[in-house]
Order: C-alpha cells, then structure tokens, then sequence
C-alpha cells in the first residue's frame, strides 16, 4: 500500500499519503474496511437492489430510486466531471473495491443477508450523495400543500408550514477573535439527521504533501464537504431550508405505436420510457415502468394515469452535483479559496461559516437554485403553462459576521430561497448563549451544544394559564407547568408532563371536525411509500402547533376546548396511574435507525438505548412526533469545534463510534460522551497515534 493509516484512542483514522490521488485511494479503502456494509446498503439503495437482500421493506425506496433516476442521474453527473475530479474519484473507487473483501470479513450482516458486493462503478459515490440528499429538500412537501389548498383553500396553503421530523438540520455557529480565550475564532455547532448505527458522519484525517484536513466525512464519498478545519482555515455548514426541486403536474397520452407523450409549453413531447425489474428478497420480482418527461423523472403515478407528477432537479438538468468542490475544498488555506470552491457546488444548498487565520470570514449561502415563480416553491405547478419554466440559476445571497455569526435552519440569510424554515428558536437560543459569556473556548462549547430551554412552549402554557373553572388535578398541573423551568432534561418531571400535554393537544386539534377533509384525503392518498411521511397528518398537525394555536383558521374557542380537555385529560391519568412518576428520558430514548431491524446484529447497548435530553426546537435538537411517538431517531449526528488558534484544541464527537463493525471496541464507545455533551480531542500530533499495517489484498 502507497499509504499509512494511523488510529487514536477512539479508533478514528488519520490517513497520510504521498498524493492527493494516493490519499483518495486510502479514503477508500479505509471505508470499506471500517464501513463496508454501511456503503455498500446506501450502495444499493441509490441504483434501487437493496430490496434483494433487505426484502420488502425496501422494495418502496428501491421502487423510488428507479423512477427517480438516481444511478443514471449519478453516472451523467461523474461523466461531465473534469479529468482531475474524475480522476480523484476513481482513486477512491479503487481503494474501496481494494478494501472491500477485509471489510466484508468484518461485518457479519453480509453473511446474514447473503450479500455479495460487487466491484463498485466509478459514479457510485456521487450516487451515494444523491441517495443521501434527494429529499433533503423536502419536496414531498408539495404533495401536502396542494392537498391542504384543496381541503383547506388556497388562504391556507402555507398553515402548516414548519420544519417537521422529516427534514434535516443543524446549528452552527462561529465566534469571532475578540470573543476568544485564544485570539482566534472558534466554529462549532451539530448536523441534525437521522441517528443511524452506524453513523452518517465519520470523523477522519487526509494528510498528503498538498494538504492535512480533518473532520466529518460522508463514508462512500471522497473529501470531506461539510464539516472540515485544515489548519489555516475551517468551515461548516447548515440545511439553507432552500426549495430547488419542483413536481410538476404532467398530462400523458399514449401513441398509436404503444409510446407516451407529455404536454409541455411546446405541445405534446415524447416520453422516454423503459421497464426495469426490482429484485425483492423472499418475494416475486417487481416490475415497474419507468418514465420521463422534459420536465424530468415521474415519480408519482404512471401510464393510464390522468396526470402523474415528474420531479426536475439541479443535477438531472445540469449533470453536475458539485463534486469538483470536494478536491478544491481539501486544498483550500484561505476563506476566499473555500468561497471560490462553493462557488462550483450544487445540492444540497447550504448555509456556510468559515474562518481563517489571516482574520478571514465568510457567511453564505451555497448550491445551485432555479429561477422560477414562487408558486414552484409552494405546490405543484403545471408542466404545460410556460410560465412554471425554469429560467437560468439564481444569485445566491451572503451576509456580514460580526463579533458572532448563527446559522439554524431559520430564516435569515436565505429566506429568499424557501418557504419551510425552523422556528427561530434554536438560532435565538444560541445568540443568546454566546452573548453571555465574554471569553469562549473549544471546551466550553459544550454548554451551548447541550442547552435544553424549549421556547416554544410559551403559545401552549399560555393558553394553559387562560383557563378558568378547572378541577384540583388539572389545577395542580397548570401549576407545576408555571413553575417549570422550560428545560427538557431527561431527568425532569414536569418535562414529561409538559410532553403528555403536548400530545394529547395535538391529538385533539388533529381531530377537530375543520380537518376531516385534509385528513381523509392525505390517508387516501395514493403516494409511493416513500414520499408518506410527508403527508402524514397528525405529525404535521405536531410539528405545527405553535401556528395552529394561534390561527384564525380554528374558532378559538374550540382551540381553548382543546387545551382544556387534554389538561384535565393528563391531570386524571396522573392521579389514576399509581406509579412512579415518569421523567422526561422514559419516554424520549434514542431509537437509531438500522439498516436491518431485527437482526441479529440491530442490537442495543446494555440496559436498552438511553433516554435523552433536549427536544425538537431545543438547541438540543433531538427529535420526535409530538401526538405520535416521543422516541427520537433523528439529533446531533456529530458534534464539533474548530479552534482556528491550535487546531489540537479541537473537539468532535458522534454518537456512537467510528467502527461501523459489531463488536468493535470503537462500534459505540463515544456514547457515553456524546449523550453528556463531552467531545472528544482531535489529535493532531502524529507520534501520538498508532500505525496499523493495512491487509493488502490486491
């Protein structure tokens, strides 16, 4: 091997070759060795084959990866690549292909299974990003909207909006040089994604003759893109909340030879058709047809349908995912070289903070976003009226950074560019945070890491503090509630009150009479499986509650009714149950989520997955479907600091560990920091890691 991989106490790699070519080549195989099965699952599931070895609960994601066209899609975007970035991408390739027979041998789910890799195609981690991102814009949402228009009226088309379970998020943040015990700015913050075993994010350092970065890699994907400090500068970044994908609503009408044609702004178009086979594990074959437009692929609805939806995205129409970025990242000393790099990426859209030592900053937004009417953004649109064309990109907007800069998916610097941001709560939070103390260091992060105020209790606990005439027990819960201190620690009583409360409103407005249209209409919906989250009616009925409370959309009274019956509906449960007094982490405990459920290696730690502090809108984002599920399978996916002063001084952490191999000693040993906020530290000095010699297996 023309490389060295070194391990910390953690097990994490750092990784040393002479070229970045040789480094990528070491990336690779380092991936397979430590995360063989984790790629080659989202392997599979971006070219729609993991229904063959995970059976038929797969079959629904593998049917929506073919009609979206995520593999052809992929390769179109790897054959437009530069020759320098494609080359970098083979490199890698081939250090995963090299590696994949080690890693095979240590995971033991590909005996479970059956699985039999096969050599990965040089495209293949562009399609692991875009398996990872087709929906991180949400554009299901569009589904939904249109159907609250048609239940609701067009007036309330925009009454639910909010970042709901399934979107994905993150803090971030970064204190500039004046505000820190080093003279240096500090970048911190957390990407809000599913909790996975193993994790999404692998900590990592690439070291070659060109360059030395560390921070969270994407296993499957060369570089690091999202979260990374390479000495004299660092950068990380949030979910823009950008909409960029659009459904449009597309008439078919079939040939007199058997074809499809599609009615566009030019007339009647041919549709580009061809029938593709899911293999299912245990089950018949599946065939499905699979169809597109000019607009795109149809994902909605197929041949004898009246209308069927097609999605148009940046990187079907331009053949570029912004790949040739993730090279010029790694070589970047300055924020203007990680400005210039962005200016080349694509999806996801991003908000951007990053610092150099020369006292560079940079705050932006970062991606590809079409020009087109607002009504694109807001619901389907139809693909026959000009009017709905996309009209070339989109300038994408910066801001300044002052003593502090936030990002938290809220409005702010990219309102311009979408229409469901989160609440501003965590952003608020954390300015407030950063605001009160006068010295910052990478150690003392931790305490904005970990903050569990819940602000958007207050619409609820006032409407809780307007009622009159109640009975002892709900009394005496109004008054526990006005004394709590607003924090959801797992170890809080009135937090788990506050979270009963919480969900029996929800329930009750969820079925308040003003509804039973969109209700009826979302569960009669005839979706791919895939896009049901999105419609489903009670967690969007949760996740928008604060909106709802106030809105002139219900009779007030009817909303004070609500409140009412699910106080006293708390209250008389409590005084009935006779048992202990349930705490917050009763009820909110970590479900991660596991490729194989089940199975013989979906196991938990000792004692079950631990219970959790925080909640959805805390900066503690971890979150769950008030009304439906208090366990929370999506939070902090990672967590870091970068100290621009002395990058030693760097913290990071994820949730579990950095072995994707059951049993490893590093599968989960950073749990138990992870879950008190600790962060562990980023080695830098090289005699202080120890050298394994890699299995050569070529």
């Amino acid at each position: 091997m023309n490389f060295k991989v070194y391990r910390d106490d953690w097990g994490i790699p750092h990784l040393r070759a002479g070229s970045a070519d040789a480094l990528a080549r070491a990336q690779g195989w380092n991936a397979a060795v430590d995360r063989a099965w984790q790629i080659e699952v989202e392997r599979n599931r971006f070219q729609g084959t993991s229904a063959s070895f995970l059976g038929a609960s797969a079959a629904g994601w593998d049917r929506f990866a073919r009609q979206a066209r995520l593999d052809d899609t992929a390769r179109r975007c790897f054959e437009a690549l530069d020759e320098s970035t494609a080359t970098w991408v083979r490199h890698y390739v081939a250090g995963v292909n090299e590696g994949m027979s080690e890693g095979v041998r240590r995971a033991p789910q590909f005996a479970e299974t059956g699985l039999v890799p096969r050599p990965w195609e040089p495209w293949v981690p562009l399609g692991i990003w875009l398996g990872a991102h087709v929906l991180f814009a949400g554009f299901p949402t569009k589904i939904w909207r249109e159907e609250v228009a048609r239940a609701l009226g067009d007036d309330a088309v925009e009454l639910f909006s909010a970042e709901g379970a399934n979107g994905s998020g993150s803090n971030g943040w970064l204190v500039g040089a004046d505000r820190t015990a080093h003279g240096a700015p500090l970048i911190a913050g957390d990407p809000h994604r599913p909790v996975e075993d193993p994790g999404v994010y692998q900590q990592i350092r690439l070291a070659c003759d060109e360059f030395d970065v560390l921070g969270l890699a994407v296993p499957g994907v060369p570089g690091i893109a999202h979260f990374g400090h390479a000495g004299s500068v660092a950068w990380a970044i949030t979910n823009a909340m950008a909409d960029y994908q659009d459904l449009y609503r597309e008439r078919l009408r079939e040939t007199p030879g058997g074809g499809l044609e599609a009615l566009g702004p030019e007339g009647w178009r041919p549709v580009r058709a061809h029938t593709e086979t899911v293999e299912v594990a245990g089950e018949d074959p599946q065939e499905i047809e699979v169809l597109e437009t000019d607009r795109g692929p149809v994902v909605v609805g197929g041949r004898g349908d009246v209308e069927v939806l097609s999605l148009r995205t940046p990187p079907r129409v331009t053949s570029d995912l912004g790949f040739a970025a993730l090279p010029a990242l790694l070589r970047a000393r300055t924020t203007g070289d990680v400005d210039r790099a962005l200016d080349g990426w694509a999806e996801p859209v991003n908000v951007v903070l990053a610092a150099d030592t020369a006292g560079g900053l940079l705050h932006r937004v970062a991606g590809r976003v079409p020009r087109r009417p607002r009504e694109n953004l807001l619901r389907t649109v139809p693909a026959w009226e000009a009017a709905y064309v996309w009209r070339g990109w989109r300038a994408l907007p910066r801001a300044a950074v002052g003593a502090v800069a936030v990002m938290a998916n809220e409005r702010g610097v990219a309102e311009p560019l979408g229409v469901e941001f989160a609440a501003p709560h965590r952003a608020a939070r954390i300015r407030e945070l950063l605001g009160a103390r006068r010295m910052w260091t990478a150690e003392g992060m931790a305490s904005v890491h970990m903050d569990t105020r819940l602000d958007s209790v207050r619409p609820l606990l006032a409407a809780v503090d307007r009622l009159d005439g109640l009975g002892e027990a709900a009394a005496g819960v109004r008054s526990r509630l006005a004394e709590w201190d607003r924090r959801m620690d797992a170890n809080s009583a009135e937090a788990a009150l506050y979270a009963e409360l919480r969900a029996a409103v929800v329930r009750r407005l969820a079925a308040h009479p003003f509804f039973d249209g969109l209700a009826k209409a979302v569960a009669d919906g005839d979706w791919p499986d895939e896009l049901l989250p999105w419609t489903a009616f009670t967690p969007r009925v949760g996740f928008a509650l604060e909106k709802l409370l106030g809105s002139a959309f219900l009779p007030p009274g009817d909303v004070t009714a609500a409140v009412r019956g699910a106080l006293e509906e708390v209250a008389a449960e409590r005084a009935g149950s006779g048992r202990r007094e349930p705490v917050w982490g009763d009820r909110h405990r970590l479900a991660p989520w596991h490729a194989l459920p089940g199975g013989r290696y979906d196991t938990a730690p000792e004692g079950g997955w631990p219970g959790l502090s925080g909640d959805h809108d805390c900066v503690l984002a971890t979150t769950s479907v008030p009304g439906v599920t208090d366990l929370s399978w999506r939070g902090p996916s990672a967590r870091y600091v970068w100290d621009l002063a002395r990058r030693e001084n760097s913290r990071w952490i994820v949730p579990l560990g950095a072995s994707g191999t059951p049993g490893d000693p590093h599968q989960r040993d950073q749990l138990p920091l992870w879950l008190t906020g600790a962060l562990a530290p980023v080695v830098t000095d090289w005699h202080k890691l120890t050298e394994e010699t890699p299995h050569d297996d070529r």
